[in-house]
Parts: structure tokens; sequence; C-alpha cells
């Protein structure tokens, strides 16, 4: 009977392992296209083989050396700074005002989250128009400070979806606030010196969809750069890679592109996957 059973999940246990394996294969299948596409020497879009019939490394020099027409070195330059500034503007206002929703009691609190609630249903390029004409008005939508605007669009906004980081204090006793300032405390040093420290998590999560906005958003750096190329984004760079008149000579290098693109994120995920381990280790031991 026991030998039946053990059998029985043993056969269940590789069904499930096959399955995982065919959906992992799936997931990486459009990844692993790309990156030999990245590398395949022959020009054009449409090829009848899965597999290059020949490889190099020149669609990644010229991605970076043949700057007359796209200027993909400005362009991911362009994308890093927006994306840098944008995160962390984003990440102070959103671990801010989750801090205060979660330990601050005012008249305001609930019709607050409230209106924070109804206001994160709707998409946010429903208000790119009133947004841009805001941004000319005040003289940010020519020259440099299309990057200013950029990090404006990306972050002013960003403190309305505090709801996560909210749960994620609420689960931090309160009794170690209490603590703090029975020593002396003020709440700013409570936020910073125990509550930061305690929150790894939800920091590292805040962190990468803080970077993550700004460095694949296409609309609203298309809306606000518009001609001005100097001031493009990656996402509009590898867009126009695809036109009919580049797409005959670009398109190996748009693939070498979305590589390059993914580059960033990949090392901030694992270089931010410590921080959340730790962070998670020393939540189970406090």
């Amino acid at each position: 009977m026991k030998s039946s059973y053990s059998q029985k999940r043993k056969i269940k246990n590789i069904i499930v392992h096959v399955f995982l394996a065919v959906l992992a294969a799936i997931w990486l299948l459009p990844i692993f296209w790309v990156v030999l596409t990245s590398f395949r020497a022959e020009p054009g879009s449409y090829v009848d083989t899965f597999f290059p019939k020949s490889y190099t490394f020149d669609n990644y020099i010229k991605l970076f050396t043949d700057t007359n027409i796209l200027n993909f070195p400005r362009m991911f330059m362009n994308t890093l700074i927006i994306a840098i500034f944008s995160c962390l503007i984003s990440c102070f206002f959103v671990l801010s005002v989750a801090y205060c929703m979660s330990r601050l009691r005012f008249k305001l609190r609930k019709p607050f989250m409230n209106i924070a609630m109804i206001l994160g249903l709707f998409p946010g390029f429903m208000s790119m128009v009133a947004i841009y004409y805001i941004l000319k008005t005040v003289g940010l939508s020519e020259g440099a400070m299309i990057r200013v605007a950029l990090v404006l669009v990306y972050s002013a906004g960003s403190g309305v979806g505090f709801y996560i980081a909210k749960g994620f204090f609420d689960t931090i006793p309160k009794a170690i606030d209490e603590a703090a300032y029975i020593d002396g405390a003020t709440k700013w040093q409570v936020f910073t010196r125990l509550t930061i420290p305690l929150s790894k998590p939800i920091i590292v999560y805040t962190v990468l969809t803080s970077f993550l906005a700004p460095w694949l958003d296409f609309i609203f750096a298309k809306v606000i750069c518009r001609a001005n190329a100097d001031y493009y984004t990656v996402a509009i760079g590898l867009w126009n890679m695809l036109t009919k008149e580049y797409i005959d000579v670009w398109y190996t290098r748009f693939a070498a592109g979305a590589v390059c693109v993914s580059i960033p994120i990949a090392v901030l995920f694992i270089y931010m996957q410590r921080f959340y381990a730790e962070g998670m280790s020393g939540a189970v031991k406090g």
C-alpha cells in the first residue's frame, strides 16, 4: 500500500516537473530567439531558418558606433539618467507616504486612501495630453528640460501607489516604534533607523518597480520628446529601428539593443535580490 502511494507520488512529481519544464521552455524561447537574432549576420527581418546561418558581433559594434541616424548610446544614457533619478525620488515618495498612512492617524486619512485607490484604477496615459500642455506651459517641453520633465512625470505621482508598501509597514509591530519614542527618538529617526532597515523586501520591490517604469515606458517618452532626437529614450529608439525605412538594416541591431536594454534590469535584480533575502530572514528572526 505504501509502495503504491510512493509510486503515484513519484509519477505526479514527474508530471509536474515536465509541465514546468515545458512552461519554462515556452517562456525562454522568445528571449533565446532575440539573443540569437542579435548575433545574426544576415540582414533584414525575414529569414527562412530559426537559427542564423552565420554569427557576428557587428550588430553590437555598429549599434554603439553607427550613430549618424539613430544614436543608441545617447538614448541609453538618457534613459539611464531618467530612470535613476526617477527611481530615487519615487522610492522616497512611496515609502514616506506608505509609512505615514500606516503609522499616523489624521482626519483625511481614509478619504485620501480611497481617492488614491480610485486613481490607481485609471491608466496613467489617460492624462498624457493634459500633462504635456502643463509641461509646455512651465517651459519643460524643449531642450535639456525634457529630461527634467520625464523625471517629474515618472516620479511626481508615484506616492499614490503606496498601498503595497503600507501593507508591509502594517506587519511591523508598533511596539518597536513606541519603545523608540520612549528612548527619545523622533518619528524621522524611527522611520530611517528602525523601519527602513526592517523593510528591505519592500524597498527592493519599490526600487525595481520605480526603475522599470521609466526604463520601459514608451507612451509618455514619445509624447514629451516628440521630434527631439537628442533626448530620445531606448524605447523610442528601438521603436524607430522597426520603421519601414530602417528595418532592413537595423533589425538585427534592434535585437542587440533589446539585449543591451535587459542587462541593467538583470544586474539590478541580481544585486537587489540579496537584500530581499536578508530582509526576509531578518523579518523571520524578528
